[in-house]
């Protein structure tokens, strides 16, 4: 396309896409399928990063993020971004109902959930989203706007152009979008965030705001901090109703209250339907809704007398367990369910509870028949906390020898709390074996991902990696949302794959302990696959970098019938099985880097390839073997051990003068 059809297009996306996004989070509606939304804003994309100059501030593509790195720079609050004093009792909140009101006798308050995230500014100038901020100490907070606009329901622009105005919100996760965080990461192997507020935390912060994006965040704005133009407002009430008419989420279910009975009526109210919530609160919050009295009650060095926070107390209670399930998880971790009387926790109905792993269970020495004591973690995960009292009539439950899946044998790896099933075949851990086989730095196969796998998992197409290489057109061309477009760009993927360097089919077995980078060493110190397959511990220990208890799970995995017989069905599939790098210069040869900071110029990624193509590698951690440390912007910690041990360290530019 020309630019000016280009231009036309890009607008008219821009408006269908505001449209639907709008719709989704403002009136839980959907007006186009997820695959329509995804093609349509990769469409969009496509056409800004051929014309940048169509790229606008309120552009939806902003939703998914950017390339770069953030850095957090610090910003100041003009507005104070206060914390609430808490209350746990009805009899502290007819305290704060008795000082408001011998000041104002005629005081509303205004009574909200207090929802259990992150606290944000996000400031408009002319309508338009052009910064957002964490609260931090309520004075200063870091610079996260690159991350928020990543929100979909944060609008980029307002309903009204007003020249300015700031505004304060909670960006939370939602329970949904929690369980497939969690889900992902089990797959992935990666530590599981404990609640979706910990999450929340942890994703807006991100370096990378494609990592953000990923998460599926979003926000309830509660309040206006400043602002200049637009409507006067004189209340809270008010301000909530001009917020949602400016198309903001508002936090949800407000309500005003003319007396502290009512408030109190209200607090109990949500305190009582929490469990049926789609996010987690930690309370409710009261307000006194008229700005005059605000001002004239004032605030303390810490609060602000106007407002209180009231804290549910934590719902624990006793149930006799019933039995303990051992579930196998995507990763071969045997995991522990306690099967219990059912009790109501937080509005719902539980039954089951996790009980974390075996050495818990016999710290607490857990029986059937226990009454034990269980709570909701934030709201949403049950657990078992302990037992009140001890049956006497069964022994402390003890873990299987034997996978509950596949009845091969289990075992905890040094350094493990885990207890897992290392059968590679163990059909509990196919579908994570899948993803990682093919993901990006793997066998790199486009169009193979979570979705499509497990699909083709349930149809029972694919039993095992090899069976990939079977698949035909008439098989994927049946399955949700694969067209034939789809079917023959994903076979052609699949086709392109078998000619990846060896280090990614070593990297794609999956082997515990065997990263990306040890797949890389392996590769070009043992040439191809028949001689990796015959090299004992010691072999591979020879390698710099390669430490034994690596060289033992490599050696042992790959000697399992199961491996070598799915690496000879590769080899019959036509998969490469040769290492395909040749280190022509050498000039990194035996050296050691370290990055920190970000690099300007230089992804992460590409500046380690770059060392590596020149024979040289790249390590995680600053130590004595480090030959010298490439610093960019931001360099923390191990800028300062680089030089607490004389080691060298060096800009980009020096880096780009080394490459040339």
């Amino acid at each position: 396309m020309d630019f000016e059809t280009s231009k036309k297009r890009a607008e008219e996306l821009t408006i269908i896409l505001n449209e639907c996004i709008e719709k989704y989070y403002m009136g839980n509606e959907s007006n186009v399928s997820d695959y329509d939304y995804d093609m349509m804003m990769r469409e969009l994309s496509a056409i800004e990063e051929k014309f940048p100059q169509l790229l606008k501030e309120d552009s939806p593509t902003h939703r998914v993020g950017g390339s770069h790195d953030n850095t957090f720079e610090e910003v100041v609050h003009t507005v104070r971004m206060e914390s609430l004093q808490d209350a746990f009792s009805e009899e502290e909140l007819r305290a704060f109902d008795s000082r408001v009101k011998k000041a104002f006798p005629d005081a509303q308050y205004v009574v909200e959930p207090k929802i259990d995230g992150l606290s944000c500014s996000l400031e408009y100038r002319d309508g338009v989203l052009f910064r957002a901020s964490t609260r931090g100490d309520g004075n200063v907070g870091e610079d996260v706007t690159a991350n928020v606009k990543t929100i979909r329901s944060v609008p980029l622009k307002l309903k009204e152009a007003i020249p300015y105005i700031e505004v304060r919100g909670e960006v939370y996760m939602s329970h949904q979008s929690f369980e497939e965080l969690i889900a992902q990461q089990e797959l992935n192997e990666e530590k599981t965030f404990k609640n979706p507020r910990n999450a929340a935390s942890g994703s807006l912060r991100q370096k990378n705001p494609k990592i953000t994006a990923s998460r599926k965040l979003d926000i309830f704005i509660f309040n206006i901090q400043q602002k200049e133009g637009g409507k006067e407002v004189h209340s809270h009430k008010e301000s909530l109703d001009y917020l949602a008419e400016l198309g903001f989420p508002t936090v949800p279910g407000y309500a005003l209250c003319d007396t502290m009975d009512e408030a109190i009526a209200k607090i109990q109210s949500i305190g009582d339907n929490r469990g049926k919530l789609s996010f987690d609160i930690d309370g409710a919050v009261i307000k006194t809704d008229d700005f005059s009295m605000r001002e004239e009650l004032g605030s303390t060095a810490k609060f602000p007398k106007w407002a209180v926070a009231f804290k549910y107390p934590p719902e624990e209670k006793p149930t006799k367990l019933l039995d303990i399930e051992i579930q196998v998880g995507r990763t071969g971790v045997l995991t522990p369910t306690a099967i219990f009387q059912p009790i109501i926790l937080a509005g719902t109905t539980v039954s089951r509870a996790t009980l974390n792993n075996e050495d818990f269970i016999k710290d607490k020495s857990i029986a059937i028949g226990d009454t034990i004591i269980v709570r909701k973690a934030g709201d949403i995960i049950p657990e078992v906390l302990g037992v009140q009292s001890h049956n006497g009539e069964n022994p402390v439950f003890t873990y299987p020898e034997k996978c509950p899946a596949c009845e091969s044998q289990v075992a905890r790896v040094d350094g493990e709390v885990a207890i897992r099933c290392i059968n590679p075949d163990c059909p509990a851990q196919l579908l994570r074996k899948l993803i990682h086989f093919c993901s990006r730095d793997a066998m790199d196969i486009e169009g193979l991902g979570s979705a499509v796998l497990e699909q083709l998992v349930n149809e029972g197409l694919i039993k095992k990696a090899s069976d990939i290489y079977r698949l035909s057109p008439m098989e994927l061309v049946s399955l949700e949302r694969m067209g034939e477009k789809s079917t023959f760009n994903l076979l052609d993927a699949i086709e392109k794959s078998k000619e990846n360097d060896l280090f990614k089919l070593i990297f794609a077995l999956g082997v515990h302990h065997i990263g990306l980078k040890a797949a890389k060493l392996l590769a070009n110190h043992f040439g191809d696959m028949q001689s990796l397959l015959n090299a004992s511990v010691d072999d591979i220990m020879e390698i710099d970098g390669m430490g034994q208890i690596s060289a033992e799970t490599l050696v042992k995995s790959l000697s399992l019938p199961e491996t070598r017989a799915m690496i000879d069905e590769l080899h019959e599939m036509g998969l490469n099985m040769k290492n395909l790098t040749e280190i022509e210069d050498k000039r990194f040869d035996g050296m050691t880097f370290v990055l920190t900071g970000t690099l300007t110029k230089y992804g992460r990624r590409e500046a380690q390839e770059i060392i590596e193509k020149f024979g040289g590698k790249a390590s995680g951690s600053v130590s004595a073997k480090t030959s010298m440390v490439l610093a960019g912007e931001s360099a923390g910690s191990k800028l300062k051990k680089a030089n607490d041990l004389g080691i060298k360290v060096i800009s980009e530019a020096e880096f780009e003068e080394m490459i040339k």
